[in-house]
């Protein structure tokens, strides 16, 4: 025999409770979704993609200059993909990849009026400063792979 549900207890929270319910009475105590992998991807607008992977230093810089300057940073990024940073861009061509982080500079700076533009600048250096600390890491890890 059911009791009635409480004021607070949902339907949700019923089923909940079923569910613990069923894989308690498991003499395995396995769940049906035990050993499943789920991998999640960030997907990037072009200009978002068009941030180049830059060495640290750089990138901090960049940081730094967006911080104070809006779209400086982003102005000077954009002059390190045509020395031949990579981007998440592979299939644009190098000079459609700096025109587009050309055109986000010039976002940042013309809506620093408003303060949107400014708060996109510090967001956009951010990103390079994680894009250098990720390659970082991707390369040691390569290296150290490489050498067993």
């Amino acid at each position: 025999m059911e009791h009635p549900h409480k004021d607070g207890e949902t339907t949700a929270a019923a089923a909940a409770a079923a569910a613990a319910t069923a894989a308690a009475a498991d003499p395995r105590g396995a769940s049906s979704s035990s050993g499943v992998v789920v991998q999640v991807r960030e997907k990037k607008g072009p200009l978002r993609a068009a941030i180049p992977y830059m060495p640290f230093p750089v990138a901090v810089i960049c940081l730094f200059l967006n911080t104070f300057v809006p779209g400086l940073g982003t102005f000077v990024s954009a002059f390190t993909v045509l020395c031949g940073a990579r981007t998440d861009l592979p299939d644009r061509h190098m000079c459609c990849v700096f025109w587009l982080n050309i055109a986000a500079a010039l976002i940042q700076i013309l809506t620093a009026i408003v303060m949107v533009g400014w708060i996109m600048s510090i967001f956009w250096g951010m990103d390079m400063v994680i894009l250098a600390s990720n390659q970082g890491v991707d390369s040691s890890l390569k290296q150290k792979g490489e050498e067993t």
